[in-house]
């Protein structure tokens, strides 16, 4: 077993502290950035169009992820705490909100410029694999989203003297993998444009899902909030896959 032992906090000059949850997220974005700015030739975009891009995704980001958190994860403290709501250093941004944050700020922004989205989400596919696993690192370092209690050897202590699931680890390793296996495909196949991206929507979902039984959490018949939305994530993909896909299913194992 290891204690927890972190310090969220990466340096201070004076009053202000500099967070490594901050920083982890920032260099997430600027990871997106440069896959913007090597690709933008093929998505139609200029490099003044990808700064522009840039903050769309941000927004749609930070927006979604924290609403998500507020609203479906603790809606109690924060409608008790409203101004805390701000305090997006300290943790606190939802998957999913983020997700459909992210997806609605570039499908407006595609629709704006007339650029295709399945092959922009397909590009940006892979940073936002790493990046999502950067946050679960970022979610570790801040003690945040903790494991069930178990007896693995690798097990740990957040504070209550109880050995739990390294949960946000798993959930990392689980992005990095992903990323490299999509990365590897997208390298060797050809596939439709909106294929990568609706395989790591299904993968992301599926893998939650059966990921989530490790982490502690509220239950609703027998699942967490986030087990739920991710079922439903898992088979819209899935049903998309089925209908517009199927060759390009069958290509992963040619």
């Amino acid at each position: 077993m290891w204690t927890y032992s972190l310090d969220p906090v990466l340096f201070s000059l004076g009053s202000l502290k500099i967070h490594w949850y901050g920083i982890i997220y920032a260099f997430g974005f600027l990871l997106a950035l440069l896959y913007l700015l090597k690709y933008r030739g093929e998505i139609g975009l200029s490099k003044d169009d990808s700064y522009d891009l840039l903050f769309y995704l941000m927004l749609g980001d930070i927006i979604g992820a924290r609403l998500f958190h507020v609203l479906f994860w603790e809606p109690v403290y924060y409608f008790s705490h409203p101004l805390e709501i701000l305090f997006l250093w300290n943790g606190g941004l939802a998957f999913h909100g983020g997700l459909i944050g992210v997806v609605l700020a570039a499908w407006i922004y595609c629709r704006k410029k007339n650029i295709s989205f399945l092959k922009l989400a397909d590009i940006l596919s892979i940073p936002a694999l790493i990046g999502l696993g950067l946050g679960r690192i970022a979610n570790f370092i801040n003690g945040e989203l903790v494991g069930r209690v178990t007896s693995v050897s690798w097990c740990v202590d957040f504070g209550d003297g109880l050995c739990r699931h390294p949960y946000v680890l798993y959930s990392a390793v689980k992005r990095f993998a992903l990323a490299g296996i999509l990365y590897g495909l997208q390298k060797y196949k050809v596939f439709k444009e909106g294929f990568i991206f609706w395989l790591m929507i299904f993968s992301m979902g599926i893998g939650r899902f059966f990921l989530d039984f490790t982490r502690e959490d509220t239950l609703y018949w027998s699942l967490s909030v986030g087990q739920w939305m991710s079922f439903v994530m898992a088979l819209l993909a899935l049903g998309i896959l089925f209908t517009h896909y199927r060759d390009d299913l069958r290509k992963i194992f040619k």
